[in-house]
């Protein structure tokens, strides 16, 4: 029951850098989604229609994908401390540029460059990591990830009612602009409130920049195939904006895009192959190997309970409306509320997913997740205009308990892995989840709801098959200290 005794009323110790670290996630979503909640009356400040407001928001997360590698690399070798500081510093420069934008190409750079904020979340699984045992980092990492997550919430709330207080037309303005100051005023304040380890605690760094390491040729191979998803969602992004999607790319630009993203997987490739070719060369002890099927199991896992997530809602308030308008004269601000209820359990959720992870095994809490958000999508495909709205709103939240609870779970398993590449391995897998939502929003875009839903079920069942090879965390991991003493972390 050790999990159960983490006292989340204390602000010392542990306590205090889960509650610091966990606000700043939450400020980095804030400025993140932003835009989310006054895009209409932006909208109609600089005169965009429909299209130029797609771009916008599929500006959003197309950085976001590869600012997770980047950042995953950044916190594993100069420390979650100065990295989440710096990020949260850098991005309220976008978001003030974004705030006094005159013109819609002004307002899509500044939207594009803030997807990098959107990393932020994987720099602190690593600093929760660093502090918490193993018998608590699956609750104390999905209360991170829960409350933080819900800082998206947090603006969609807030930022309507403090553009009015600010008032007149360019009221949103300096509500956005608010946002910004607050982050760069949080990175100051966690900059000198934490740091990156318990005190007489080593924080463990890769031997060398750039890329995972791995301990074996084929994972190796296995690393460079899972890499190809990444850099395919970013082509998918650029043919959504390409004259073949929504035509606000021309051919060439489009071409030069496809090249730029290739290209990186080409250097990619080169970097992953340059930071392993020496040490694959001479036999690895057994105590330092680690097998990075575990990195591609939870890899699949984002991508079907984050990944869903964030496709759905993105489009529950819609089908809500579209649904239910009709037969139950549901209104687009109710449809919206009704929506709402699916992000909104992941306050609880997430914690409890982390939470079962520690007390009932990882393999077998990730295996009932994924089996009941499965069964979840699959009961949500059926509903239609007939159903009671309440019926409705119960099974998306039964639903999402599955959804979130998954989530908690997956990064209740990523810090057990191998500690000097937390960063990098959090970086991959919420990478991950990004492409999910990228590819389940491209495949609603054919399809109705209904088929929407069946579609990510089955989805589900293949990667809950993927998960019963999962390895179980026990035992210890090694990690070398600099004076090359071996240092053992239990993991269970």
């Amino acid at each position: 029951m050790s999990a159960q005794r983490l006292n989340l009323l204390s602000f010392s110790g542990k306590t205090k850098i889960l509650h610091m670290t966990w606000m700043a996630f939450f400020i980095s979503f804030v400025v993140w989604f932003n835009h989310a909640p006054l895009m209409m009356v932006i909208a109609k400040t600089l005169g965009m229609d429909n299209s130029e407001i797609k771009t916008i928001l599929i500006l959003n997360v197309a950085l976001t994908i590869p600012a997770r590698i980047v950042i995953g690399i950044l916190v594993d070798k100069f420390g979650p401390k100065r990295t989440y500081s710096t990020l949260l510093a850098a991005g309220s420069i976008p978001c003030f540029m974004f705030a006094f934008a005159t013109s819609f190409e002004q307002l899509a750079l500044a939207r594009f460059l803030l997807g990098f904020i959107g990393a932020g979340f994987v720099i602190g699984i690593r600093m929760v990591g660093e502090w918490f045992p193993a018998k608590q980092v699956g609750i104390a990492e999905g209360i991170y990830g829960g409350w933080g997550n819900f800082g998206s919430a947090a603006a969609a709330g807030a930022l309507p009612a403090l553009a009015l207080i600010f008032g007149g037309d360019e009221g949103w303005r300096y509500a956005i602009a608010t946002t910004g100051a607050i982050s760069l005023i949080y990175s100051i304040i966690y900059f000198f409130s934490v740091s990156d380890t318990p005190k007489g605690s080593t924080y463990f760094k890769p031997k060398k920049a750039g890329a995972m390491e791995v301990t074996s040729i084929w994972d190796l191979f296995f690393y460079i195939l899972m890499s190809v998803p990444l850099y395919a969602t970013l082509s998918l992004l650029t043919w959504k904006l390409s004259p073949t999607g929504a035509n606000l790319l021309s051919n060439a630009a489009a071409i030069c895009i496809y090249t730029g993203i290739w290209a990186l997987f080409i250097y990619n490739v080169y970097k992953i192959i340059h930071v392993n070719e020496e040490h694959l060369q001479h036999p690895i002890d057994e105590i330092h190997k680690y097998k990075f099927k575990q990195v591609a199991i939870l890899d699949l896992a984002y991508f079907i309970t984050f990944g869903s997530e964030l496709a759905v809602v993105s489009m529950l308030p819609l089908f809500f409306f579209d649904t239910f308008h009709e037969s139950h004269g549901v209104t687009m601000v109710e449809a919206g509320l009704l929506g709402g209820s699916f992000a909104f359990i992941n306050l609880v959720a997430r914690p409890a997913g982390g939470w079962i992870s520690d007390k009932f095994g990882r393999k077998l809490s990730l295996s009932i997740f994924v089996l009941g958000l499965s069964l979840g999508y699959f009961c949500m495909s059926l509903i239609n205009s007939e159903w009671p709205i309440a019926l409705a709103v119960l099974i998306t939240m039964a639903c999402s308990c599955f959804v979130s609870g998954g989530c908690g779970a997956v990064y209740a398993i990523v810090p057990l892995i191998k500690r000097r590449m937390t960063g990098q391995i959090a970086g991959m897998v919420g990478a991950y989840g990004n492409v999910g939502g990228v590819l389940f929003l491209t495949i609603l875009s054919f399809v109705t709801p209904a088929v929407f839903f069946v579609i990510i079920a089955a989805v589900a069942l293949s990667v809950l098959i993927a998960v019963q090879f999962i390895d179980e965390p026990k035992g210890h991991m090694a990690e070398v200290q600099e004076d090359g003493t071996v240092e053992m972390i239990e993991l269970n």
